[in-house]
């Protein structure tokens, strides 16, 4: 006998990081550069201009080198609002 499956709940949102990409350019800061002072992957950092999932330690690195906090640099948007910029 089969259990039946669960699907799980479809998200309405996800977290943009079009202020991290703002920061950047307030700041003078190309992305390779934040790559160095963060000592995060460039996979991570297309992850993110993809506004795909990311880790928590990835987010920290980055708010530390940049002398943040992560609502500087992410917010959650509903998935119709959701831009993806480069």
């Amino acid at each position: 006998m089969t259990k039946p499956s669960r699907s799980k709940k479809e998200l309405q949102s996800k977290f943009s990081y079009n202020k991290l990409w703002k920061m950047l350019i307030d700041r003078n800061i190309k992305k390779k550069e934040l790559q160095k002072m963060s000592n995060v992957s460039s996979a991570s950092i297309a992850k993110m201009g993809r506004c795909e999932n990311v880790t928590t330690d990835v987010l920290l690195r980055i708010c530390e080198a940049l002398d943040c906090n992560i609502g500087d640099i992410m917010e959650r948007v509903p998935e119709c609002e959701n831009h993806q910029d480069s």
